[in-house]
């Protein structure tokens, strides 16, 4: 099955509260597989944005998603997970190590950038579950079920 993914991560100071937002839908954006926030605790602006790339890359496979386009506001993570940068920052190369391997799953997989106002629900999404200080499942398709 192919997914559109959005993710966006931040924090509130920086280390700060940290959440990441994650929505995962069919190719066209029409219909939600999984909309969710993810509470971190304290954490840095890049290691939400980490955070919420691997949620992502967890609730795709759960939901059994093959082929995947991923869209994030972070062009550090992007070009990291593209391979045009090295990861330098001694915190993030756990997490951008656990993010290949999981890429590594898929058969086939895109990361891109969006601006902003393109990545909007994600950026909700993360919002909420700092307000909450808590996960937010707004949506998960394998649990409708």
């Amino acid at each position: 099955m192919d997914c559109l993914i959005h993710i966006d991560g931040g924090a509130r100071g920086n280390p700060g509260p940290a959440a990441a937002g994650v929505t995962i839908t069919t190719p066209d954006g029409s219909e939600p597989l999984h909309e969710a926030g993810y509470w971190l605790g304290t954490a840095t602006n890049n290691v939400a944005e980490y955070q919420g790339l691997l949620h992502a890359l967890k609730a795709a496979a759960r939901i059994g998603c093959t082929t995947l386009t991923i869209r994030s506001d972070s062009q550090l993570m992007g070009k990291q997970v593209l391979g045009e940068y090295r990861v330098k920052a001694s915190n993030l190369r756990p997490l951008y190590q656990e993010a290949i391997k999981l890429l590594a799953g898929f058969e086939k997989w895109e990361f891109g950038h969006v601006y902003r106002e393109g990545n909007k629900r994600a950026d909700q999404l993360a919002n909420q579950a700092m307000d909450a200080g808590r996960d937010v499942i707004v949506f998960d398709a394998l649990s409708q079920e």
